[in-house]
């Protein structure tokens, strides 16, 4: 059984969410969402909570349950309050800055590199050395912090490099005399 599956969904205030045969669609004050559950699960709407459960229990059904919940969650958590995430730059010489709506990064390479922000995406940097991405799809939100880490992801003997907010970079040891 599905422990995340199990758990019904409140939907928040301010958020509309209606259901039309598989198709979640959620509206809030940052924008609309919609996300197509997988023909073996079932979604229901009762009483301003969202339920989700199996329609057998084979395996492929199961395995789908719990993430249906979650992505039905992490849709009306992006149009009530967004997602954000940070990355951080280390090393000397390597910098951010703002270029209209894209990013301009210094990595120690010959060029600068651009990073153009996909519709929906809002990127900013209060500092050259912080980078920080907005929206409210949280798969997109991933998928550019994942996209501008690798362009020069830290490295292990001097740290040096994109990472994410809080992440430990595991260092080794260098070369001995």
């Amino acid at each position: 059984m599905s422990r995340i599956g199990k758990k019904p969904l409140s939907v928040p205030q301010g958020v509309t969410a209606t259901i039309d045969g598989q198709t979640v669609t959620a509206k809030g004050p940052k924008g609309e969402l919609q996300f197509v559950v997988n023909e073996e699960v079932l979604v229901k709407l009762d009483n301003g909570e969202i339920s989700v459960e199996p329609r057998d229990q084979s395996k492929d059904a199961r395995s789908k349950w719990g993430m249906s919940r979650s992505q039905i969650e992490n849709i009306l958590i992006g149009v009530k309050d967004g997602f954000e995430r940070k990355l951080e730059i280390q090393g000397v010489g390597y910098r951010a800055a703002m270029q209209g709506k894209n990013i301009q990064l210094s990595l120690g390479f010959s060029h600068e590199v651009v990073y153009e922000a996909p519709e929906g995406i809002t990127l900013a940097c209060p500092k050259p050395t912080e980078i920080s991405i907005t929206g409210i799809d949280k798969q997109k939100v991933g998928q550019v912090a994942a996209e501008i880490r690798e362009y020069r992801q830290p490295e292990p003997y001097k740290g040096k490099g994109v990472r994410y907010a809080g992440e430990k970079v595991f260092r080794k040891e260098g070369k001995k005399k």
